[in-house]
């Protein structure tokens, strides 16, 4: 049964659907005003692992993730690129879609964009404003933080705290507002910014209000999880809560779940856009295997932080490279398995131990380290069973297909070489020639000419195989 920590609560709970074998999911998704960065990234691949893990465990995910595409962000790049902001937020999801694409991540069942869901944002504002959870003033509107009772509960911070830091802020806005704790559902328009018509005059949404909104509208008043960056917590995630419960009188979410931070430097800081001190996956992949960096993020337990730095991608690179030359090995030794072998029973029996370790980790709130770990034993079975003088194909066949499952939860997958090209045969065999020849000048020199053509010979106990560089 699978357990989540529910940031709400702070405990481990065991999760119960509100349709039997159904997932409500909402995931906050990116401000679209410029690439994303791999701290962004990491938000995407770590629920990523769990809708998959959801799935593997015969769960339907509906999963939305929605695109911000108009803030006070996007005004201002669109203005420095001279486009309007629905051209810049078009070419950034575009971006999206791609450096996400050459990660792996599966495209959320719905991606909303806030500027397809005005008309809902406007109902929902008067709504709370009938109820008396929002004011407008001077063409802005502002929620009532004080009347929802239980603001702070998600961060487990209190309203008098909240107030001390509150009450610090300056300007026009907090002048204006009947409390400082206050924040703005929509905003007035200022001039040359995109706008749209409102019962309070022409302005925009506030950014908290557009994922009440959407969630609630796609997947209903209350849904089973929603998630996000750490960073997400507070206030956003908290005022979304504020907003649609007090809107529905219902419970937003069942259960809240928050990933880690990415850090980089000596000093361990959390990267992000402000900072300056960001790596975007656009110009990441360029440079290495994106299935390095997903592998990366993905093998780490979603509430921890990642540290990244050349030696850490170095480290998944080596140990992904093992579990591919695991399943190389176990497809290569196919060709010469056996119908069946008197221990097949036996094997079988093995492979699903297996299996039930790695449910085991996994139902503990998605704990992908300790399930990459069981997947690092079947690569390791797999090894010394391709080694086997005799193996069964109805054991191959099923421990790779077992193997290929569990690899995928975690985005990974491995695509087989396929029948050898006539000429790299041809040169194979005669390097083989050579080498009973004696002749290994020869042998060497068909060995770096496959090289020059990027193909790597490996020998092994099972005979010459081929990989591409």
């Amino acid at each position: 049964m699978i357990k989540i920590h529910n940031t709400l609560t702070r405990e481990k709970e065991l999760f119960k659907p509100i349709e039997e074998n159904k997932v409500r999911m909402y995931v906050c998704g990116p401000t679209v005003y410029n690439y994303i960065h791999i701290g962004n990234a990491r938000s995407s691949i770590a629920f990523d692992v769990i809708r998959r893990y959801f799935e593997y465990r015969g769960y339907e995910v509906n999963y939305v993730s929605n695109f911000t595409d108009v803030d006070d962000k996007i005004i201002k790049a669109a203005k420095e690129l001279a486009v309007t902001a629905p051209e810049l937020a078009d070419r950034f999801i575009a971006a999206f879609e791609e450096d996400t694409a050459a990660l792996n991540v599966k495209p959320a069942t719905l991606h909303p964009r806030v500027m397809d869901h005005i008309p809902d944002i406007l109902s929902f504002i008067e709504a709370l404003i009938e109820k008396g959870y929002a004011y407008e003033v001077a063409g802005d509107v502002y929620y009532r933080t004080r009347k929802f009772e239980h603001y702070g509960e998600l961060s487990d911070q209190s309203i008098d705290e909240l107030e001390v830091g509150a009450s610090q802020r300056t300007g026009v806005e907090q002048a204006i507002k009947e409390d400082p704790l206050d924040f703005a559902l929509w905003k007035s328009a200022k001039p040359d910014e995109i706008s749209w018509e409102s019962p309070w005059g022409a302005g925009r949404p506030g950014w908290h209000i557009e994922c009440s909104v959407m969630a609630t509208k796609h997947l209903g008043e209350t849904i089973d999880i929603h998630g996000g960056g750490q960073d997400l917590e507070f206030p956003h995630h908290e005022n979304e809560i504020a907003q649609s419960e007090a809107k529905t009188g219902k419970r937003f979410a069942n259960y809240w779940m928050h990933n880690g931070y990415v850090t980089i430097g000596e000093d361990d800081a959390k990267m992000s856009k402000s900072l300056g001190n960001f790596v975007t996956v656009h110009d990441l992949v360029k440079e290495i295997d994106p299935q390095v960096l997903r592998f990366f993020m993905a093998t780490t337990q979603y509430r921890r932080p990642i540290r990244y730095s050349e030696t850490t991608m170095k480290d998944a690179q080596a140990n992904l490279q093992k579990l591919r030359t695991a399943f190389e090995n176990a497809t290569f030794r196919q060709a010469t398995a056996e119908d069946e072998l008197a221990d097949d029973q036996a094997k079988l029996v093995e492979l699903r131990t297996l299996k039930d370790r790695f449910i085991e980790e996994m139902d503990d709130d998605f704990n992908a380290a300790n399930g990459i770990t069981v997947v690092y034993e079947v690569a390791k079975w797999l090894n010394h069973y391709s080694e086997q003088e005799r193996v069964s194909a109805v054991v191959l066949t099923a421990a790779l297909e077992e193997f290929t499952k569990l690899l995928s939860i975690f985005g990974i997958e491995f695509q087989t070489a396929g029948l050898l090209d006539e000429e790299v045969d041809q040169l194979i065999e005669e390097r083989n020639q050579a080498r009973k020849d004696k002749n290994f000048a020869r042998s060497d020199e068909i060995r770096d000419q496959l090289k020059e053509q990027g193909i790597i010979l490996e020998d092994t106990p099972q005979g010459v195989r081929w990989r591409r560089a």
